[in-house]
């Protein structure tokens, strides 16, 4: 202990050991001490020592102190010592006294000692352990000695970490630690850890990240809040940036409708503390991370329209409007507004919407472009302002519309100040950032939209007192021909290369003022010094888009002579080396990049994003262009010709196929269709046959009681009479004869009258099917007799349903008298004459039905011949062909439907057969003439039938 006193402060009492020999005996201490108190006292001393002898407690304690990190985990006092001292070793922040080489030597240092720390994975795995424990002492140091260890070897701690079991979420829990100091290193380590990882921002964003920093940024008081709200911005910008899985699971969360209060800023706001602006700096970069360009289209797209509905756009738009905002916090909403509104219709109607509170009121865009326009507002604002309104004409084909309608003559109001002015005004201003940037905005407004380039030619400019009016297609050829600056020579080149492009009535116009030709070849062909040669290229690409979209309706300018013209003025390799030369430009390359214009001085203020596509777009097509010859342009017409007569055959060819598809299409519900009517044809034959099948079935039954009561009653001898028949039973046996005799006149008249209907039918199908080749006249005529028929068919369809109705009812009847005539009540010598009577009439119905079935046969082979002769006639007769084959099967329907009529004929002939013989039994007379004349009338319409 005495030595540790000395180590500690104490008196010295002989010569004093150097720090090595010092830390030497710590190291031996801590290693060979039984006793924890002295390895504690030991350790606590190397922390005292490890800020000024970093290096000789690294390389010679660190062993002992991780060995005291796996075996002493139970004391909170001795890990707290230890990680402490390794936090030391591998930190760099106590160096900031030192030289910039001492700097770079102490980060080396560190850098050094996390590399040999980490070696060793479990090393990582076991600081990632003692995180889990909720003592101050050893929390506190583990978050902090980890958070050094990836500030010097990112990736490498990085790839441990994830390869370690509930690594990450161990750290997040870090988040939900009720001790400040804590949860706010907790933020730092976090951020460290998800640099650049997209596994682990994944990872910690599935770890439920997004609800607990967007509670904590709550908690904190929004923009209002502390370096927390700023720590816990940056943890959300890692896990965001270049991460579309996790903007993906921001925006499904509907998180984004939770930072609509980071922008409740009202117009009042007398100060803004730097911590405020840097807040609302990261919250604005935030809203653009999930709206930028380099996102995916769909989720740009999806993240906008959420934008706007939770109400973020509008509060955006608020603080765009709001006084008292300071530049830098307005510039950065101006560009997030413009990414927000940027190729989404909705939104860029709602910002054309925007008023400025003014008296009176002026549209937003009004009032961007007159900060546009101003050469006393910031260079940086400028640019914002631009980008703005190229966002809004992104797009947005009814915004370039409103735009250059404010320049028509039609539409100016001389009582207010509309964008068009603004752009006219910088367009010609002395400025040439305000040439530049109107120059280019102008030339939004003319973008992919051939409509707006043919309205602007009608613009027309007054110059000056006295002087006719020039276009503005003139005045800008005008100031181009002045020798003005660089820059607004460059913009203009630009305005007009995008406006006459595609358009050949614009260059029509171009080429009709005499000296615009002369000028473009006298620039290119001249050796100016390097900053003019952009102006060359730049010419050298507005003569080649006048040769490609040229119409030939000027003849001294045709195709062919502005070609010989570059060949004897310029040179064709000269030409196709100026054109070449705009895509070598630095400034070129760096706009291409990316569509918001950023430049760091406005000297370089020369290119704009969509002019670089224009250029790569056209360089190769206007360089084949020059060097073709006519005969080799006129074989290229010829071919385009071709190809268009080939497209148009493949065209008319696709149309018929259309056609023809849907006529197949047609004709398949058709059969599909007929097929169901069949089957239910079918089912309804079956069915029938099945009551027939039934019908026979109580016939046999009647036939086996009526032999059993007639064994009965000559067993016993009975005498066959009559008893219990009272009069009004005569009576009423008389009226239901008198009905039944009524009924069967009404069937045999009904009869007729479907067999000479069918005769009919089957003459006027023969008839159709010769008809079949005759004129359209007669095909309408066929189809007006074949729909007469099919309504026929339905109404005998009623009748028979009405017929087989009436048949059930006698059925009835005829069980009615079977009850009367009851063994009791008949003799056995009556019941065999009506047996007889019963298995003769079924006898002739079974042969009826033989006849009938092969009358069906022989009618369906005619059926098939007749659908063979109309099979060879042609497609305009095959509908009603099909439609006579439907009628055809419901004659035949109808055939077996009459049948049906003479089986159910002969049964009534039969029961008023079987009621008379009851009435003779009774005692009463009967006609017998009536019932021979009956009868015979019957037979002869069985004998027509079989002929």
């Amino acid at each position: 202990m005495n030595f540790l006193r000395g180590v500690m402060g104490g008196q010295p009492t002989g010569p004093q050991p150097s720090g090595a020999e010092t830390i030497q005996k710590l190291c031996d201490r801590v290693a060979s001490s039984t006793l924890l108190e002295d390895r504690r006292d030991a350790v606590r001393a190397l922390k005292a020592l490890s800020k000024k002898y970093r290096s000789e407690v690294a390389s010679q304690a660190m062993s002992h102190l991780i060995h005291i990190l796996q075996t002493d985990s139970s004391d909170s006092e001795i890990i707290g010592y230890a990680l402490d001292t390794l936090y030391n070793i591998f930190s760099n922040d106590e160096e900031e006294e030192q030289d910039e080489n001492g700097q770079k030597q102490a980060d080396d240092l560190g850098c050094q000692f996390t590399e040999i720390f980490i070696k060793e994975q479990e090393n990582v795995t076991l600081l990632l352990s003692l995180l889990e424990e909720f003592d101050f002492h050893v929390r506190w140091p583990g978050v902090k000695l980890l958070t050094a260890l990836l500030k010097n070897q990112c990736s490498q701690v990085q790839a441990v970490i994830l390869v370690s079991p509930m690594g990450v979420s161990r750290l997040m829990d870090l988040l939900a630690d009720s001790r400040e100091v804590i949860r706010n290193d907790g933020l730092l380590l976090l951020q460290h850890l998800t640099k650049c990882n997209a596994a682990i921002q994944k990872i910690v964003a599935f770890e439920n990240a997004f609800e607990r920093l967007l509670d904590v940024i709550t908690e904190e008081g929004n923009s209002d809040g502390g370096i927390v709200v700023e720590d816990c911005l940056l943890l959300l910008l890692n896990l965001l940036k270049n991460n579309n899985s996790n903007q993906n699971f921001f925006k499904e969360g509907s998180y984004i409708q939770r930072m609509k209060p980071w922008f409740e800023v009202g117009d009042e706001n007398l100060g803004w503390s730097a911590q405020k602006v840097t807040n609302l700096h990261l919250m604005l970069q935030l809203v653009r991370v999930m709206v930028s360009p380099v996102n995916p289209p769909g989720a740009t797209s999806s993240c906008q329209k959420s934008m706007y509905h939770c109400g973020l756009l509008q509060q955006l738009c608020t603080i765009l409007m709001a006084t008292g905002v300071p530049a830098d916090i307005l510039t950065e909403t101006i560009n997030t507004v413009s990414e927000v509104i940027r190729g989404s219709q909705v939104n860029q109607d709602y910002f054309a919407s925007v008023n400025a509170p003014s008296n009176p009121p002026r549209p937003a865009i009004v009032v961007l472009l007159m900060s546009m326009v101003n050469e006393r507002q910031p260079f940086v604002l400028r640019c914002a302002v631009l980008y703005c309104f190229q966002c809004f004409l992104y797009k947005n084909q009814k915004g370039q519309g409103e735009i250059v309608a404010t320049l028509l003559p039609s539409t100016i109001d001389a009582n207010s100040i509309s964008a068009g002015q603004l752009l006219c005004g910088g367009l010609f201003s002395t400025d040439s950032v305000s040439n530049w940037c109107a120059a280019v905005a102008l030339a939004h407004a003319l973008q992919d939209n051939l409509t707006q380039k043919e309205q602007l030619l009608r613009v027309q400019l007054a110059t000056s007192l006295g002087n006719p009016p020039v276009s503005l297609l003139q005045q800008c050829t005008n100031i181009l021909s002045q020798g003005s600056k660089v820059q607004t020579r460059v913009g203009l080149l630009m305005l007009l290369c995008t406006w006459i492009n595609n358009c050949p009535i614009a260059v029509t116009h171009f080429l009709h003022n005499q000296a615009n030709i002369p000028f473009l070849t006298g620039q290119i062909s001249e050796n100016l010094e390097e900053d003019e040669q952009l102006v060359q290229g730049l010419c050298a690409l507005l003569l080649g888009i006048c040769i490609y979209y040229n119409d030939n309706s000027l003849e001294n300018y045709t195709k062919e002579k502005l070609k010989q013209l570059i060949e004897k003025r310029i040179g064709k390799e000269n030409f196709v080396e100026k054109l070449g030369s705009i895509c070598k430009h630095e400034l070129y390359s760096r706009a291409a990049q990316k569509p918001q214009p950023v430049f760091s001085s406005p000297e370089q203020m020369l290119f704009d994003h969509e002019f670089t596509k224009l250029v790569k777009e056209l360089e190769a097509v206007l360089t084949k262009t020059v060097h073709k010859s006519s005969e080799e342009e006129k074989k290229e017409e010829e071919v385009k010709k071709t190809l268009e007569q080939h497209d148009s055959i493949v065209t008319q060819y696709k149309e018929l196929i259309r056609e023809q598809d849907t006529q197949i299409n047609e004709l398949k519900t058709q059969v599909s269709s007929m097929k169901t009517q069949n089957e239910q044809l079918q089912a309804s034959l079956t069915q029938q046959l099945s009551q027939l099948q039934q019908h026979k079935d109580q016939y046999n039954v009647l036939k086996l009681k009526l032999g059993k009561d007639s064994q009965q009653h000559n067993a016993h001898g009975k005498g066959a009479q009559v008893n219990g028949v009272q009069s009004e039973e005569l009576s009423r046996l008389w009226e239901e004869l008198e009905e039944l005799k009524k009924q069967h006149g009404v069937l045999q008249s009904q009869l007729a009258e479907k067999d000479s209907l069918i005769e009919k039918m089957k003459s006027e199908g023969a008839h159709a099917v010769e008809g079949t080749a005759g004129s359209s006249e007669n095909n309408s005529e066929l189809q007006k007799e074949l729909e007469t028929l099919r309504a026929q068919v339905q109404s005998q369809s009623a009748e028979i349903s009405q017929l087989q109705a009436e048949r059930q009812e006698l059925l009835n009847k005829a069980e009615t008298l079977a009850m009367v005539s009851a063994p009791g009540n008949t003799d056995s010598s009556a019941a065999a004459a009506k047996i007889t009577e019963l298995e003769k009439r079924l006898s002739e119905v079974t042969g009826e039905t033989e006849k009938i079935k092969e009358e069906g046969k022989i009618w369906s082979d005619s059926k098939a011949a007749l659908e063979q002769q109309v099979a060879t006639a042609n497609s305009s007769v095959a509908i009603l062909q099909n439609e006579k084959s439907k009628l055809q099967q419901e004659v035949a329907e109808s055939k077996k439907e009459q049948d049906d009529l003479l089986m159910l004929l002969a049964d009534q002939d039969q029961k008023i057969k079987s009621l008379k013989d009851k009435l003779k039994e009774l005692g009463e007379p009967i006609e017998e003439d009536d019932d021979l004349d009956t009868r015979d009338q019957y037979d002869d319409e069985d004998d027509e039938d079989d002929d």
